[in-house]
């Protein structure tokens, strides 16, 4: 999910006019539906059963802030029951619980509970079902989980749930690691709103049929996966819908777009990039995940955007809002994090999936580009953890936060492909959404590096170790040298923002610049401080970058050029030495000479000059004196001696 509500865009000069891109903060629109006032943790009241189905059957008119309805669901016991429990806010009203036929005894409570006494203890294992009946205005604060509104004086109303919002307007589960096998949702409106103009309701999965009774309207979608109840979510406006055409190996499926009339002509010309972001996902990634229902758009009025499963709901229509929301339906919906600690594994994701669009469609520049911003935001505060502590997950301003759980996620992704290799990243990856125990389920960061570890035969504890849990970043102090041409000798000492890591095992890229130009890209495998390297090169150097391509977290780094001057000494010859009256200067067509300096034992500057090969000391008295070359590999000093 994300929003620009902070409107705090952040541009890429580079490539902004040809895409019109906008890098905007994730992290409030990731807290639109999560009231300060809702629980904010899953209910132990509703983990002994598991949900199978739900239809919700829904009445709702967008010039009015009311839903009503019944919600049947279908769950099985995972112990013996004699009652059951449903999330719902206290302000919505349930009128009667019906079991096949026959009213059950409920009540509701302050902890938005709903309790409902069975008829006969269920056990474990046992299917059955029940339906709720309820109605009310749903809790909302302008931002929340059920909003009324209007746009160009035209009613709208939407749904918005993640994190913990779902509750506020249908009775449900929404505990996270309970997905719902499939639903059919139903929903009742307005055939028209009050100038004529006709409804249309959108939600997940596929639609199944449009019936007319009077002046009402009812629209049945389907949705045949199992989806979190955060993701279930309705929308109704006087919709305009158009579609684009996924080829998909010749298995073609529409991408629904259901657009704000007043918008049409601008959003008909931003939509169509949509089916190239879904070609490069699929061929990255694995066919989408839903082709044989549909994907969408839906727009509503909020700046930014909310993937829910098939139809991500849409307050605008760059291209990097259309490429986040699209990447959730891989990650984040086909594979959905399994606790709000894992929410990296939703956004993280779907944030450097947003990158490959960048890399795919536009060329290395503006990844380049992207990855500055991304390390930028990062490495600002030098602190904090891209997974949650068990307390972070009451804060749903930790739960999103953008710089942690959005770029540091992405870049901890990023920097796992450079360690890896792209083979091993990507066929991981895949591995991780196929793998039948996370397909259509959920996983956890521990999943996730165990499939990783799996799939490229590394063990990657200690990448983890410092990139997921720990926190902070390193900076870098690099000092290099070149005595001769063919080599180039380094030191690299490093020191860490935060105490929670000691040290960052690193792969840190570097490139080595010519003095005519050549470049050369190396990277130095640092397992202990104040490690030394040494490498091969077929030039002179003229300018060491570390992190060039800004392709690791890290900020604050120097470089600098040091000497090895045993060996500059051993390559640097004064003859004749003893001299009598001038000497002459041998030195490696590498090194510049700038400055000749000349003192005696006292300390005393008898001669300076620039770089010439032959000196004159005719008329300096004989003794000792010491020379001091200052060149391009730092000051060198040798002893002369004068009969």
């Amino acid at each position: 999910m994300k929003n620009s509500t902070l409107v705090l865009f952040l541009i890429f000069s580079s490539f902004l006019s040809a895409q019109n891109h906008q890098f905007s903060d994730l992290r409030e629109a990731e807290m639109k539906s999560a009231l300060n006032r809702m629980q904010m943790r899953p209910n132990a009241n509703t983990g002994n059963y598991d949900v199978k189905y739900h239809r919700l059957e829904l009445e709702v008119d967008p010039s009015v802030a009311f839903i009503s309805g019944d919600v049947t669901t279908h769950f099985e016991a995972t112990s013996d029951l004699n009652q059951i429990v449903f999330d719902l806010t206290d302000n919505m009203t349930v009128s009667q619980v019906l079991q096949r036929g026959n009213p059950l005894e409920f009540s509701q409570n302050n902890n938005d509970e709903v309790v409902i006494t069975l008829a006969q203890l269920q056990n474990t294992g046992v299917l059955d079902s029940l339906t709720i009946s309820y109605s009310g205005n749903p809790v909302s604060s302008g931002f929340g989980s059920f909003e009324v509104n209007t746009h160009a004086e035209k009613p709208v109303l939407w749904t918005l749930s993640e994190p913990y919002g779902a509750k506020g307007w249908w009775p449900c589960k929404q505990d996270l690691i309970d997905k719902i096998d499939r639903i059919d949702v139903y929903i009742t409106t307005p055939s028209t709103n009050p100038d004529g103009d006709g409804y249309v309701a959108v939600s997940n999965g596929l639609e199944q049929s449009q019936v007319i009774n009077g002046s009402n309207k009812t629209t049945h979608y389907r949705h045949n996966y199992p989806i979190p109840a955060y993701l279930v979510a309705i929308a109704v406006t006087n919709y305009t819908v158009y579609y684009d055409t996924v080829f998909n190996s010749g298995n073609p499926f529409e991408i629904i777009n259901y657009v704000y009339p007043e918008n049409l002509a601008a959003v008909q010309a931003q939509t169509p990039v949509t089916v190239d972001i879904m070609n490069l996902y699929s061929t990255l990634f694995g066919e989408y995940p839903y082709a044989d229902e549909k994907y969408g758009h839906a727009q509503f009025g909020w700046g930014g955007g909310m993937e829910h499963t098939t139809v991500s709901f849409m307050g605008s229509f760059g291209r990097n809002l259309i490429a986040h929301e699209l990447g959730h339906q891989w990650f984040g919906n086909k594979v959905t994090c399994g606790s709000w600690k894992d929410i990296w594994l939703n956004e993280g994701f779907a944030t450097y999936m947003s990158g490959l669009v960048v890399e795919n469609l536009d060329g290395n520049t503006p990844f380049k580009n992207w990855k500055q911003q991304m390390v930028t935001s990062i490495t600002s505060t030098p602190d904090g953890a891209v997974f949650l502590k068990d307390a972070d997950t009451l804060t749903v301003n930790r739960i999103f936060n953008q710089r942690l759980s959005y770029n540091k996620g992405a870049m901890v992704l990023h920097m796992l492909r450079k360690q890896l290799g792209d083979t091993d990243f990507f066929q991981g990856l895949r591995n991780y959404l196929n793998h039948p125990d996370h397909a259509y389920g959920y996983a956890k960061s521990e999943d996730f590096i165990r499939i990783m570890e799996s799939t490229s035969g590394q063990d990657l504890s200690e990448f983890f170790e410092d990139w997921l849990y720990g926190e902070g970043y390193p900076s870098f102090k690099l000092e290099w040298s070149q005595a001769i041409p063919t080599e180039i000798n380094f030191t690299l000492e490093q020191t860490q923002t935060h105490p929670s890591v000691s040290f960052f095992e690193t792969q840190l890229p570097i490139r080595l610049v010519g003095t005519a130009g050549e470049t050369i890209d190396l990277v130095l495998d640092q397992t202990v401080n104040q490690e030394n390297f040494t490498r091969t090169v077929n030039f002179m150097v003229a300018e060491v970058l570390i992190n060039p391509e800004f392709d690791m977290i890290s900020k604050n780094n120097t470089v600098v050029l040091g000497t090895d001057e045993h060996v500059l000494n051993m390559e640097i010859k004064f003859y004749p030495n003893p001299t009598s009256d001038s000497f002459s200067i041998k030195k490696p067509d590498f090194l510049r000479v700038d400055q000749i300096r000349i003192y005696n034992t006292l300390g005393q500057l008898i001669h300076t000059s620039g770089w010439n090969d032959t000196i004159d000391l005719s008329t300096v008295s004989s003794g000792m004196f010491f020379v001091e070359l200052q060149t391009n590999k730092g000051r060198i000093n040798k002893s002369l001696l004068k009969n």
